[in-house]
């Protein structure tokens, strides 16, 4: 016969207080563990966007220096110049040194945030972006909400109910809006709802950002009432992206036993879709909203060309018509820079919502 202090069901009060340092010990243990995992996942995404950015430095170097044109002519504006005053111009410039040592001022200038001067509007680059950036992060920020917003939204509910009626529709809808070029389509709307054609009057301005004269809340929905135009071009164009990677990731978690599971478990079926599935799905779908978040500062040049917006592309389509070498690489930089700092912190995120990532 066992004696109660040999039994296996016996506990010692020693033996007690170390099954319970164990058991507090085990979630800081867990997060030590994790923390080592992440680290170098952390790392090595940080020097991946280290050498993506001096890639960006590079390319946007050489990339714009085999455009056709002479910025130096172009500044001029076709006035009669002297061959004296053209080469003084490239000197004031730095275009007559050698191209190793443009380069290297140009690499030495962007990582310490001087990005040089325009050619056409001498001024430093700087300068000129932080007083167009905020009409493109408000056009191209609102737009960019709304359609991640729709697309996850109607991808969950196209995968969901896949093969349906309402799934052909908006899979078809999207994929047509997705091929349609955005200027086409910008310029279509202006056709119709600006312009007015048929028995549809122009309703909304066909360009720029405000009409001028006001102010207040008689401003703001002067500039609204601008938006709706660029904003509907690129809501319509971006939104199929995000529809279609959040409902072909959802399809891919539709088949898992851990949803058959939830649903013996006696979830209703939305329960399951909202706590279960959708969550598993996002994986993916959040790169898709952080590059798109990446896209803010960038904009879009096609479309703000076509609405005459005072923004970034608008500047960009300016300096390259010139071409303005210190501002067209100024942009470039400063687009690459975006994107890969939103992508950046989507890598991050991932081991947040899947463990798995960082191992």
């Amino acid at each position: 016969m066992t004696s109660p202090s040999t039994s296996p069901s016996a506990t010692t009060p020693a033996a007690a207080l170390e099954t319970g340092a164990r058991t507090h010990e085990a979630p800081g243990r867990r997060l030590r563990i994790r923390a080592r995992a992440y680290l170098p996942y952390l790392a090595g995404k940080l020097g991946a966007a280290a050498l993506s950015l001096l890639a960006v430095l590079v390319t946007g170097f050489f990339l714009f220096r085999i455009v056709p044109g002479d910025p130096v002519k172009a500044m001029t504006h076709g006035a009669p110049t002297s061959a004296e005053q053209l080469a003084a111009l490239r000197r004031q410039f730095g275009l007559d040194e050698p191209l190793w040592r443009q380069f290297t001022e140009y690499c030495t200038g962007a990582l310490t945030g001087d990005l040089g001067t325009s050619y056409q509007f001498r001024a430093p680059v700087g300068e000129l972006i932080a007083a167009k950036l905020p009409a493109t992060l408000l056009l191209t920020g609102v737009a960019v909400v709304l359609y991640s917003a729709l697309g996850l939204w109607l991808g969950t509910r196209s995968a969901w109910r896949h093969g349906g009626l309402g799934d052909r529709l908006n899979t078809g809808v999207a994929l047509t809006l997705w091929s349609v070029p955005s200027f086409w389509l910008g310029l279509l709307l202006i056709t119709v709802f600006s312009v007015g054609a048929g028995p549809v009057p122009g309703l909304f301005p066909s360009g720029g950002m405000e009409s001028g004269g006001t102010s207040g809340l008689a401003y703001v929905l002067d500039v609204a009432h601008h938006m709706v135009l660029p904003v509907l071009t690129l809501v319509a164009v971006g939104y199929a992206q995000t529809l279609l990677v959040m409902r072909s990731s959802l399809l891919d978690e539709m088949g898992g036993d851990y949803l058959t599971t939830a649903r013996a478990k006696g979830l209703r079926d939305a329960a399951v879709r909202r706590r279960h599935a959708v969550p598993n799905a996002l994986l993916p779908t959040v790169t898709m909203v952080f590059i798109n978040l990446g896209h803010v500062a960038a904009g879009s040049i096609l479309v703000e060309t076509v609405f005459s917006w005072p923004g970034l592309g608008g500047l960009f389509y300016q300096a390259l018509s010139v071409p303005d070498l210190p501002l067209v690489q100024g942009l470039f930089v400063v687009f690459a820079a975006a994107m890969i700092l939103m992508n950046l912190l989507a890598d991050l995120l991932h081991p947040f919502l899947d463990p798995r990532v960082a191992r």
